[in-house]
């Protein structure tokens, strides 16, 4: 089984977001870094990416941000992040990412992050990840993530998706088990 040597974190990039979520996306830094896993994100230095990556840099981790040209690159301070690529757009971004990573977590955030999540969970039921299955794990705090869930047993339970690509995407509800839970299944 392939070591979980990197992990993507799909999340908001807003501020005016409730701080609890802003921490739960440091600690989810903080907690990667401690484990010795790198972390891969948008490249974003505000909301729960840029607490994400200020995370793991203060725990002396390995990040790397992956911006397109132009969208979050104009003036802003990325801060100590060991690495910055810029790519041409955001499909070059995600599948950078994509490819980058060993595996994903989503954190609370609007439709970009609905569509990371669900694209990287695709890439993977069809093997786009170079063959290699790549896990998703939903950080459930709040109940954030639970209708998602619920969304994905209901396709599975009407005939939709087969079991082992409802099994692509879990929930969790701490940082450790979504750690866990990731090193488990890639």
């Amino acid at each position: 089984m392939p070591e979980l040597e990197r992990v993507a974190v799909f999340c908001g990039s807003s501020d005016s977001v409730d701080s609890a979520y802003l921490q739960l996306a440091n600690d989810v830094g903080q907690a990667l870094a401690t484990a010795g896993i790198g972390v891969v994100y948008g490249g974003g230095a505000t909301g729960l990416m840029g607490a994400a990556a200020a995370g793991a840099t203060a725990a002396g981790g390995n990040v790397t941000g992956v911006i397109p040209a132009g969208l979050f690159s104009n003036g802003i301070d990325h801060g100590d992040i060991t690495v910055l690529e810029e790519v041409a757009d955001m499909h070059e971004r995600k599948a950078r990412m994509y490819d980058l990573a060993d595996g994903f977590i989503g954190l609370p955030g609007g439709m970009g992050t609905f569509e990371e999540v669900f694209e990287a969970a695709t890439w993977t039921q069809l093997g786009l990840h170079g063959g290699r299955a790549k896990p998703v794990t939903l950080l459930d705090r709040g109940d954030y993530w639970r209708p998602v869930g619920e969304l994905l047993d209901r396709a599975f339970a009407d005939g939709f998706m087969a079991a082992d690509t409802r099994a692509i995407v879990d929930l969790t509800s701490t940082v450790d088990d979504a750690i866990s839970s990731l090193r488990a299944r890639s």
